[in-house]
């Protein structure tokens, strides 16, 4: 695997008009550039909408100890070996999610794909829509299965109507049993995404563990995906997989590791949420300098992050540090949101 020190990784979600040789650009590539410039600029625009509309409540914050957060322990360094071996390869797979699903079956997606050797395409779902798409994969590198999560859409207005449902509902204990009774709410959009999305996902999970003998799930995405990961959606790719993760761990036999890793990720849950995924899976999310993102819907709503954080402190993208408790003030929760950028959110990450 490239070593991510000498440049070789410079991961961009979805798209950055600065792409070189060596760049990765997440997640319209299989678009045209003129197409996709327009794009990064309508989602750049309706992304900054739905944060601004926090803004208010974000800087009264402060001023009443609304807005402080859970952790103050000093951030500690995070060695580009680790890296490389933990949070690169997910992010590969993070980046396929956003190819088109003709493209995934016959894994030809272009650099998404060549990038990732040894992978064989199982299965995949979802409409781009009201069901986000995602996919299963057999990385025969890891010896893993990996369920991959597409982020927020901003070609589909269905997939953006997603992301506004934000108040905070009971956890579906159908779906994740095991948080039954811990009085857990989770992110209502990112809920409801989720459902569409959980009996056809776990049914394949199941049947390609029992055929392919792996004892390792991944499950990944950015952005709202990240979130389904672990069972719901806020930024539909990172906030997905959070509540898959959560799905699949109860559904699995216990020697089955499931491992949830997740790029620019909001919040998605109360206290008893971040502390169900801390004891029974372990998150682990990455942050990108002044992402906005990670810091909505904002913990005056009662929402509150995981454990688990990475941060990547500057524009180098080797200055990487891991955050310890739940909404670090020296990583992404301490950023003010004047000085939020939305390019933060579609990277580079590496």
């Amino acid at each position: 695997m490239s070593d991510i020190s000498r440049g070789q990784h410079l991961i961009l979600f979805p798209f950055s008009p600065s792409s070189t040789a060596r760049s990765f650009i997440f997640p319209f590539l299989c678009l045209s550039v003129s197409r996709t410039f327009i794009l990064l600029i309508l989602s750049s625009i309706m992304l900054a909408s739905f944060v601004l509309s926090f803004l208010p409540l974000t800087l009264a914050a402060p001023l009443f100890g609304l807005g402080s957060s859970e952790a103050t322990g000093a951030p500690t360094p995070m060695s580009l070996s680790t890296v490389n071996t933990t949070l690169l390869r997910p992010a590969l797979f993070a980046r396929a999610a956003y190819c088109s699903s003709a493209s995934l079956s016959s894994w030809s997606c272009g650099a998404p794909c060549d990038s990732l050797a040894g992978v064989t395409f199982l299965q995949d779902g979802g409409n781009q829509g009201t069901i986000p798409l995602y996919f299963i994969a057999h990385d025969a590198e890891d010896q893993s299965l990996v369920v991959a999560h597409e982020g927020t859409d901003p070609d589909n207005i269905l997939s953006l109507l997603n992301d506004a449902e934000f108040a905070l509902v009971d956890v579906n204990t159908t779906a994740i049993p095991q948080a039954a009774g811990k009085g857990i709410k989770v992110h209502d959009g990112f809920q409801s995404t989720f459902e569409r999305t959980a009996d056809g996902l776990l049914a394949g999970v199941q049947a390609q563990l029992q055929a392919t003998g792996v004892k390792k799930v991944v499950v990944t995405g950015h952005s709202l995906g990240s979130y389904f990961a672990a069972g719901l959606r806020n930024n539909t790719g990172a906030a997905l997989a959070t509540m898959t993760g959560a799905m699949i761990k109860g559904a699995v036999d216990p020697s089955v590791d499931v491992v949830v890793t997740t790029f620019g990720l909001p919040r998605g849950g109360n206290e008893a949420w971040a502390n169900f995924l801390d004891s029974n899976i372990g998150v682990t999310f990455m942050t990108n300098q002044n992402d906005p993102v990670p810091t909505v819907p904002p913990l005056l709503f009662g929402y509150t992050h995981s454990s688990g954080e990475v941060h990547i402190v500057d524009s180098s993208q080797t200055n990487i540090v891991s955050c310890p408790g739940h909404d670090n003030e020296h990583c992404v929760t301490g950023n003010s949101i004047l000085h939020a950028s939305i390019t933060n959110h579609l990277g580079p990450y590496f």
